[in-house]
């Protein structure tokens, strides 16, 4: 089970890693009106808390 938490939180830190990367660029545009439709902040923060309690249950079955 350990391992999973480890790949959940690898994974997991990584989808965070694309959506800051993509809500960057989206930031970023030259047309204002070419707007996207994945709410990538959205994605992000559940990316970053989904990484930190896999981290965590990774820790505590040390």
């Amino acid at each position: 089970m350990q391992v999973s938490m480890l790949s959940v939180a690898i994974a997991a830190a990584v989808l965070f890693g694309v959506a800051e990367i993509a809500n960057w660029r989206r930031n970023h545009r030259r047309d204002v009106d070419d707007v996207g439709f994945m709410p990538w902040r959205g994605i992000a923060l559940a990316a970053a808390a989904v990484a930190l309690f896999a981290t965590a249950f990774w820790l505590s079955g040390r």
